[in-house]
């Protein structure tokens, strides 16, 4: 079966190869992703991230779920030194850049439980894949209708951030200013919520976000800087 629908601001795809009938299974994915969107948005003024930000609820009162994302991005605010960062000054609170990966990976474990076991989810170019081998092409950085690699996954999840991507939007926390010095951060990891996240820290981080990644456990890496400079780890799952 095959399903596509627009979700948090981007195209979801699903792909599933397994006999037998998914659809409840893939409603259920795409219900999950929905309920993200309504209750994560910080540009919804009714979701739980809005109302956290302004001062309507305590971290008390947080769902389980809130309360896991922003352990996470803490997490990352610490190890990137502060590069990552979902508080900045005059923007508000804003954890997108873990609920996307966060999220789609919990809607691949959802369709793993109902009995899914070779499947493809692309969540706006971010993917996971279960039961491959799965080709998963990584966007040149400079030219977006063209690929700088492809990658064969068997299970796992790739994600990259780029200037194509979110540009300027993505800040470093450090200096309150668009992060510089790459132009393409693509992480594989074992889970989305690992790779979305550590992509996009990377690339906040600046140069020194590839060898901060590349050390990342369970994470292989492509990294194109700004002088166009690449960077590869050993382990990366390079198609033949």
């Amino acid at each position: 079966m095959h399903r596509v629908e627009h979700v948090m601001g981007f195209p979801v795809s699903l792909r599933i190869d397994d006999e037998g009938d998914f659809e409840e299974a893939a409603d259920t994915a795409f219900a999950w992703l929905r309920e993200v969107d309504e209750r994560f948005s910080p540009f919804r003024p009714d979701s739980e991230v809005s109302r956290l930000d302004r001062g309507e609820l305590s971290e008390s009162e947080l769902s389980p779920d809130l309360t896991e994302v922003l352990a996470l991005c803490e997490e990352y605010r610490l190890a990137t030194g502060g590069a990552f960062d979902v508080r900045l000054p005059g923007r508000g609170l804003d954890p997108c850049a873990v609920v996307k990966g966060w999220s789609v990976q919990r809607a691949a474990e959802l369709l793993s439980a109902a009995g899914a076991k070779r499947f493809c989810l692309n969540a706006g170019g971010d993917v996971v894949v279960a039961g491959g081998p799965w080709r998963v092409g990584v966007r040149h950085p400079e030219q977006a209708d063209q690929l700088c690699l492809v990658l064969e996954i068997t299970d796992g999840a790739v994600a990259t951030s780029g200037r194509y991507e979110r540009g300027d939007h993505i800040v470093d926390g450090r200096t309150g200013r668009p992060a510089t010095g790459l132009l393409s951060v693509t992480v594989v990891a074992p889970t989305l919520t690992e790779a979305d996240s550590a992509a996009t820290a990377a690339f906040a981080m600046g140069t020194e976000g590839a060898a901060w990644a590349a050390a990342r456990p369970g994470c292989e890496v492509f990294v194109v800087d700004a002088e166009r400079a690449v960077l590869r780890t050993a382990g990366l799952p390079v198609a033949a």
